[in-house]
């Protein structure tokens, strides 16, 4: 005999993975399913009409926000990495979730809450992998760099030991120069651009334009660039020049992935309610650059933007690292996804009033 429909909707609460906690107005919980149970060390019995912080040590949750959001302004309100700790003294981080949830003219609060502790750890563990091995690359890539001048210094130096005529010894004090040049433009370019950014309205689809016209002059024959621009978007505060930077770096570094075929899109739209971490554009320009090409190794991605990080012979890998420090002076991002026959940048730049 089939389960009435109340019973059977019960049971698929309880039986959630996720913990899932109803709260009233006045934040006493009314509703606990076993995941909750589990997650807080409480029996149901004994959480309910519980007040929702009794149930806590201490915690770090926002409740102004869940009062002031989700139950007077019905805002789905979502605060991630909250630090906890249950009133055993079990210390946690939870990602929370709560909307306003309507129930026979009575308004509560929804809240699923997810442990991730453990994810936690394998981050950290994977960026600490990761960023070992790009200290690794970056200490090699700056060897490489670096003894090739300086064997050159050495050599003119043990020259001018032995060299007698006045012209040869200014052939060798040239090349020293030279070389403590190159080793000095090195270190300029690690260090990254220190000029400020001149801001000033620009036409983002004129200066997009440029790039392209200078990207076809270098690019083969067989690569198209399409253009999909939002017409509707007005002047954007920014340093024309090193934007215009920034996307020539990217679309060259995708005509070097293509090769001799493939396309390459240029987009532009406009996006509201950008985050990325703690930060949030309440409108941004995003321009994004699209390539069929064969994608990046999944082993680079995690550190695409490091500087001397590169897969290109003969590269640097300074371009990207160099393009982000330009992106983030104008208070902006750049965003990655790749995958074989897709590789797509996403810059984003907020609009300043």
């Amino acid at each position: 005999m089939a389960q009435p429909a109340s019973e059977l909707i019960h049971e698929l609460w309880q039986n959630l993975s996720t913990a899932v906690i109803l709260l009233t107005e006045d934040l006493t919980i009314y509703f606990a399913n076993n995941s909750a149970s589990e997650l807080l060390g409480l029996g149901s019995k004994r959480l309910l009409n519980q007040p929702f912080e009794a149930i806590f040590h201490h915690h770090m949750i926002d409740m102004k926000r869940l009062q002031r959001y989700v139950l007077d302004d019905g805002v789905d309100c979502q605060q991630h990495k909250v630090d906890v700790v249950f009133i055993d003294n079990r210390a946690s981080t939870l990602n929370l979730f709560a909307r306003r949830f309507m129930f026979e003219g009575r308004a509560f609060i929804q809240l699923e809450c997810r442990r991730i502790d453990e994810e936690l750890r394998f981050d950290q563990a994977f960026n600490q992998a990761h960023q070992y091995q790009a200290a690794r690359n970056l200490i090699r890539g700056l060897a490489h760099e670096i003894k090739n001048p300086l064997g050159g210094i050495r050599g003119a130096a043990q020259l001018l030991q032995y060299e007698v005529q006045q012209e040869e010894r200014d052939e060798c004090a040239e090349l020293i120069i030279e070389q403590a040049d190159r080793l000095t433009e090195l270190v300029d370019r690690l260090l990254g651009p220190n000029e400020l950014p001149r801001k000033e309205p620009c036409n983002v689809h004129r200066m997009l334009e440029s790039v392209i016209r200078l990207s076809e002059l270098d690019g083969a024959p067989g690569i198209h660039l399409v253009k999909d621009y939002d017409p509707s978007i007005p002047d954007v505060i920014m340093d024309e020049a090193k934007i215009q930077q920034v996307v020539l770096n990217i679309i060259r570094n995708a005509q070097q992935a293509l090769g001799e075929q493939g396309e390459i899109k240029v987009s532009t739209r406009i996006r509201h309610r950008v985050r990325r971490g703690k930060q949030l554009m309440k409108k941004a320009l995003q321009i994004r650059v699209t390539d069929n090409g064969p994608g990046i190794a999944q082993e680079m991605q995690a550190t695409l933007f490091y500087p001397m990080v590169t897969n290109k012979e003969g590269g640097s890998g300074l371009g990207l690292s160099i393009a982000q420090t330009l992106v983030e002076q104008h208070h902006g991002f750049i965003d990655c996804d790749s995958w074989p026959g897709h590789t797509e940048f996403a810059i984003y730049l907020p609009f300043e009033a």
